[in-house]
């Protein structure tokens, strides 16, 4: 979708400053937030959370740190699966005729289930559209749903650099629509190609597309 989330090549949002020493975390409940996003066995992809995160108002979304777009995703998604109900939110208590089964993850379980991690690598059989060194261009669409195809580069002319296998479709995987698996390719866009004759010759920007987002130059 065409949020505020796709701030790639915007203008005017300030400079970057990176944080020397940055900490893991820089409060105790973003622990929380993020070990409550890894215990919980939710029925939705990483795609759909990050779906639901991108519709955060553009305001709200603007102001909020890392880890308070998760903590405001999080609920909606719980809801959304019928794993809580709203009125069982406002408690913090499970409602006495629930009927929901709710697994505990134990500690012994962690670190194995962080080792395995959640893949979208599938090794399924599926043909590759496109081959290193060809040149493609980046579909120009406006999906209404999530998408991993930035806007600064739609439409734009590339070269295939590699391909990095079969993985999972976000497009359709952020919507219960199936994984679509397909393949991935790293795909350089010269800069002048996407910001025009004021970028420097000779800087290139990669980006991982999938099949979908592709044509043939």
């Amino acid at each position: 979708m065409n949020g505020i989330h796709d701030m790639g090549g915007m203008q005017d949002m300030g400079p970057v400053r990176p944080e020397k020493n940055e900490p893991v975390f820089h409060a105790p409940w973003e622990g929380r937030i993020f070990a409550l996003g890894m215990a919980i066995d939710g029925p939705w992809t990483y795609a759909e959370w990050r779906y639901q995160q991108e519709l955060i108002p553009p305001s709200d979304y603007l102001r909020m740190s890392y880890y308070e777009r998760r903590v405001t995703s999080l609920p909606q998604l719980l809801v959304k699966a019928g794993l809580v109900t709203p009125a069982e939110l406002e408690s913090g208590r499970p409602a006495a005729a629930s009927t929901v089964t709710r697994r505990v993850l134990k500690a012994h379980e962690v670190a194995p289930m962080l080792a395995t991690g959640w893949p979208s690598s599938r090794n399924v059989p599926a043909t590759a559209r496109f081959h290193a060194g060809q040149r493609v261009r980046a579909r120009n669409i406006n999906p209404v749903g999530h998408t991993r195809l930035p806007r600064y580069a739609r439409g734009k002319l590339g070269t295939i650099m590699r391909d990095h296998g079969v993985f999972v479709f976000p497009h359709t995987d952020g919507h219960e629509l199936g994984e679509m698996p397909q393949h991935v390719y790293s795909v350089r866009f010269d800069a002048r190609e996407l910001w025009g004759s004021a970028a420097s010759q000779s800087d290139s920007v990669y980006v991982d597309l999938w099949d979908d987002h592709l044509e043939p130059a």
